[in-house]
């Protein structure tokens, strides 16, 4: 067995209610200056739980300013923003779009080191700003991932910065703060978690410290994300249970060829990154299932799947049980259902060539003509 390292918040808290521990631990963390990062529906709810902190000597900022998923420009827009407000703690409260930039914008705030010298893995050094993450979607595990993501308008690519030092101090995962989100970003999200979990179990690095986490989060999603999709509460926590295991896989193992090829549907035609990994993971679950049969047939099994004659069978089982489940969801289930069209095809493969960081993880190699062909399948 591989030898493998794990790096989680030092403090985690999970469960209904866990804003109300945040803003409880506040009063005694010796922190007065709070950058929180947020999107608009919640800065009133924000405001109300933070004001009374001001008479314990508490200062706090709201910036709700990121409107899309996190670009180098944004980066740099909202760290003026950090520096002249000079805080002792930056605190990302929404989806994985504000818990990367807000993890990003600790890291580099009084560093040595610029944005453009940390893409890529393990070269980001250092933090020495207190980082609080606390997630209101169910997708992207960023709350305790190393991984942050950001789109390069200079060359319309997304990068990914990979470092320890991008892992939260604390993370507060309150599903009640799921509770009114939308049906479609519940769903979106809800598979993007599902294939952190798949992706890490099926993985070419795959760890069976990791396998506890990714099988159980496949069975919680899958079995769960329709009645989330309905505002059920019991779901919902279930859900965002599933979603926690997901970004723990992030880190020592991380996800493959469905991330990989889904990069180009966002930096290109601006598609969310759920709805993207969503329109990709039956097609490469298909691509991938007979490199290793019988690791695919254990996540149809997870899935809800019955035991067929063959691992084989009971694979394929597990990807038409994921098309039944983004149906069910009301996702689209093809690129032209969104308006790609198809001759952006081989653009989109070339692109898509270019993310070995997360190619080299998947378990059967990805060529040029197959990313063309999977392209063509998501069509």
């Amino acid at each position: 067995m591989q030898s493998i390292v794990i790096h989680n918040p030092a403090k985690l808290v999970f469960g209904p209610g866990s804003f109300d521990r945040f803003v409880d631990d506040l009063k005694v963390s010796g922190k007065r200056r709070l950058f929180v990062l947020t999107v608009p529906f919640l800065t009133a709810k924000i405001n109300d739980k933070l004001e009374p902190l001001y008479e314990l000597g508490i200062d706090f900022k709201i910036n709700d300013s990121l409107d899309s998923e996190p670009t180098v420009s944004h980066f740099y827009s909202i760290m003026e923003e950090v520096v002249t407000f000079l805080p002792d703690m930056v605190v990302g409260i929404g989806g994985g779009s504000v818990l990367d930039l807000s993890k990003l914008l600790a890291a580099l705030f009084n560093n040595d080191q610029k944005l453009n010298e940390v893409f890529g893995i393990g070269l980001l050094k250092n933090r020495t700003l207190f980082l609080t993450c606390i997630p209101t979607t169910s997708g992207t595990g960023s709350e305790v991932s190393p991984n942050a993501i950001l789109l390069d308008e200079t060359d319309g690519t997304k990068k990914g910065i990979i470092s320890q030092c991008l892992v939260p101090d604390v993370a507060y995962i309150d599903p009640l703060l799921t509770m009114g989100m939308p049906a479609s970003i519940t769903a979106s999200t809800g598979i993007d978690a599902l294939a952190h979990c798949l992706e890490a179990y099926t993985n070419k690095y795959a760890h069976q410290l990791i396998d506890l986490y990714a099988l159980e989060g496949v069975k919680l999603i899958s079995r769960n994300l329709v009645s989330a999709c309905e505002n059920d509460l019991k779901a919902r926590i279930l859900v965002s249970l599933g979603s926690l295991y997901g970004g723990m896989c992030l880190g020592p193992v991380n996800t493959t060829a469905v991330h990989a090829l889904s990069y180009p549907l966002g930096s290109q035609f601006k598609i969310a990154h759920g709805l993207a990994n969503a329109i990709l993971l039956p097609d490469v679950m298909e691509f991938n299932l007979i490199a290793s049969p019988e690791r695919f047939a254990r996540v149809a099994l997870a899935l809800g799947a019955e035991q067929k004659l063959n691992s084989i069978d009971t694979a394929q089982e597990g990807v038409a049980l994921v098309r039944k489940l983004m149906n069910d969801c009301g996702l689209s289930a093809k690129m032209s259902d969104i308006g790609i069209p198809e001759s952006a095809i081989p653009e989109m493969a070339k692109s898509a060539l270019t993310v070995q960081r997360l190619l080299k993880n998947n378990i059967r190699e990805v060529t040029l003509e197959d990313a063309m062909n999977i392209y063509q399948k998501a069509f």
